[in-house]
């Protein structure tokens, strides 16, 4: 497949302006390693996922890197943390040249905590998510947004069952001491099944034969290295008692379609999960626009114990408020827009909201159109249009 530029180039460059050093973060294979290696050709590359590499990092870091031209790249740096102090030296001997030191890495918490001790103020972190719909069309529900398996979609099955066997035997093991690896991968298939529902531990933890501080173990894993998304509850309370549970999504669609066997795009179609795929896409597209804006990640459902639910809330521009309701159906009628507008007139006066139905796209353009007073329907393609639109804000140090 050819080079397909990421939303976050910008940022990227941006970044190596005005830092020493620039971390690009992300989960396993989607590819933080291909875009520097594209936009600084020339970087001298140390692959530290070699054994031998490592070795020669951990016996001799100053010799390593002395022999280095810069710029350099690191890929997955969280293997080597403590080569992170002999950089800061050379940065402090050298504070303003800028974009000499970039680096990867996949297990997000571990490698953060090094960066914070080691490079604070000295380095920009970014996040690389898989791709995106205003990326490359070729993203889609049934196959995700993974590099690889948009090239190779026919080879998918293959590729995410390889993915799944390299991400148990490295990032699990090396983010925490996961003994049993085949009920860890019961637990995801398990997860699956629970894609977009309130988060329940003890719902998770019965049919595994694990303890419930177990799964809370095991969510915080998937969290960190990027494979799931928690959505927690709005935390505005507008005269209701609320639900206070997050929401729990797979955070690839495909990787989702995978461990639920949803091998064919008529099985999606079919498949009781459709609905809970569709909502997961459309989180995981929301905070993939947020990224590549230089955001924070703030996305919130809302559920009180009366039933009124909205699926997801999330800041949108100068104190204003989106609230969305996703309909995997193409068709979209004007009762959709009902939570929303239970939701909107609970709210009050507090400041401007955008409230949307997100729904499928279907072979023909359908125009955006009114639901009701203050409540548009949107496909998939046009929300992700509204949302990438939106102003980017430049980064701080880290």
């Amino acid at each position: 497949m050819r080079f397909i530029p990421r939303a976050i180039q910008p940022g990227v460059l941006e970044a190596c302006r005005g830092f020493p050093a620039v971390v690009v973060t992300g989960p396993r294979r989607v590819g933080k390693s291909t875009l520097l290696r594209r936009l600084f050709p020339r970087a001298t590359c140390v692959l530290l996922e070699d054994p031998d590499v490592q070795a020669r990092a951990r016996s001799d870091p100053r010799a390593l890197l002395e022999e280095l031209r810069l710029p350099a790249l690191f890929g997955e740096i969280q293997y080597v943390p403590e080569l992170l102090a002999y950089i800061r030296t050379r940065i402090d001997r050298n504070p303003r040249q800028m974009g000499r030191w970039l680096f990867t890495g996949s297990q997000e918490a571990p490698l953060m905590q090094g960066v914070s001790e080691s490079m604070a103020g000295r380095a920009a972190i970014l996040q690389l998510p898989p791709f995106s719909l205003a990326e490359t069309d070729r993203v889609s529900l049934l196959h995700g947004g993974y590099p690889e398996v948009l090239a190779r979609p026919d080879g998918r099955a293959l590729w995410f069952s390889s993915y799944l066997q390299t991400y148990l035997e490295r990032d699990v093991r090396a983010v925490t001491n996961v003994r049993d690896l085949a009920t860890f991968r019961r637990f995801l298939a398990l997860l699956a099944s629970r894609h977009g529902r309130i988060l329940n531990k003890t719902d998770l933890a019965a049919p595994l034969g694990v303890s419930i501080p177990t799964v809370g173990d095991w969510l915080r894993i998937l969290e960190i290295t990027g494979q799931i998304i928690l959505v927690p509850p709005y935390f505005e309370n507008f005269g209701k008692r609320l639900i206070k549970s997050p929401k729990v999504y797979l955070g690839d669609s495909g990787l989702a379609c995978y461990l639920l066997g949803i091998a064919t795009q008529a099985e999606l179609l079919r498949s009781p999960f459709l609905g809970a795929l569709f909502e997961g896409f459309v989180a995981a597209e929301i905070l993939k626009s947020q990224v590549s804006q230089g955001r924070r990640k703030e996305l919130y459902h809302f559920r009180d114990q009366q039933g009124l639910e909205v699926d997801f809330l999330f800041p949108s521009g100068q104190s204003g408020l989106w609230m969305v309701e996703c309909k995997a159906s193409k068709t979209v009628q004007p009762s959709m827009a009902g939570s929303l507008a239970s939701l909107r007139r609970s709210m009050g006066d507090r400041g401007p909201v955008r409230a949307a139905v997100v729904h499928r796209a279907s072979a023909t353009v359908v125009p955006a159109r009114a639901l009701a007073p203050g409540i548009e329907a949107l496909d998939v393609p046009a929300f992700v249009n509204v949302l990438n639109a939106g102003p980017r804000r430049s980064r701080k140090p880290k």
